[in-house]
């Protein structure tokens, strides 16, 4: 396992690194040429764009995985009948591949073959649910299939959170008489911070590495309206055969994780610390 670590990893991080530093197209070169490529890569406007994008799919696609999931976890930890299949149900999605995932999806918002369909069948003529096919929602379909996807895990993390909280604390705030609401936003959401922040890391890699539904469902499209900056690496590196510029895309995205991840387990080791002492 060590060395799949660092000969699978680490060295192809490294060599990665080093590319990304060359003027290398087609085939890898040992020439250095600095931060060139990065400079190419932030005057391409498909790569900016892609990362517009990103950042929209990813602030609506974790506030709603965290939202959603949070609620299913408040739902289940009430010790509803049929609990078990309950969390068979949520969390089954996220056993499936973005692929069928979105494959699946896509049948659904095609509005030859789904829903708008259905509907209009039912006797609703005028009913429009086309967001795939337009520029300017597409993405939110992308956000739809993958939050189906993503929050049954967010249930699952947050539920074994709350299965951890003293039942002792939910008798004191009732006999004080403070309501739930405000016993679940001052006291629970806070005591829930471990799993809040592992989800977050979690639903942010899954932001980053996002490539598998956008393919399956849109390619891209309408246009460039899914475009992401994975699928920017993939079509660049096999596409269009400038394995530089897709090195140097690669290195921007690891940065960018590194940047999120880094400072929230530091919190979390300090907060460990503190809690040892």
């Amino acid at each position: 396992m060590a060395l799949t670590v660092v000969g699978a990893y680490v060295c192809t991080l490294l060599w990665t690194a080093r590319v990304s530093v060359s003027s290398a197209r087609i085939f890898p070169t040992g020439d250095f040429v600095g931060l060139g490529q990065y400079e190419r890569l932030f005057r391409n406007a498909r790569w900016l764009l892609s990362l517009e994008n990103l950042a929209i799919y990813g602030a609506v696609f974790i506030i709603a995985c965290l939202v959603l999931g949070f609620l299913l976890a408040v739902f289940i930890d009430q010790k509803v009948v049929g609990e078990g299949a309950l969390r068979t149900v949520f969390l089954y999605p996220y056993a499936m591949s973005f692929v069928a995932t979105g494959l699946v999806w896509q049948w659904i918002l095609n509005p030859e073959l789904g829903i708008q369909r259905v509907v209009r069948q039912l006797g609703f003529t005028d009913f429009t649910f086309d967001w795939i096919v337009h520029q300017d929602k597409a993405l939110y379909t992308i956000v739809l299939a993958t939050v189906w996807q993503a929050s049954g895990l967010v249930m699952a993390l947050l539920l074994s959170g709350l299965r951890g909280i003293d039942e002792e604390l939910w008798k004191a705030a009732r006999i004080d008489g403070i309501p739930v609401w405000r016993v679940y936003t001052s006291i629970v959401l806070p005591m829930l911070w471990p799993s809040l922040s592992t989800a977050f890391v979690l639903l942010f890699v899954m932001v980053v590495k996002l490539f598998d539904a956008v393919v399956a469902m849109t390619q891209g499209g309408p246009g460039t309206a899914t475009e992401v900056p994975a699928k920017f690496i993939m079509d660049y590196l096999f596409g269009r055969a400038n394995i530089g510029l897709a090195s140097a895309a690669s290195i921007v995205l690891l940065a960018t994780v590194l940047a999120i991840v880094a400072p929230l387990y530091y919190a979390r080791l300090k907060a460990q610390a503190r809690g040892a002492a």
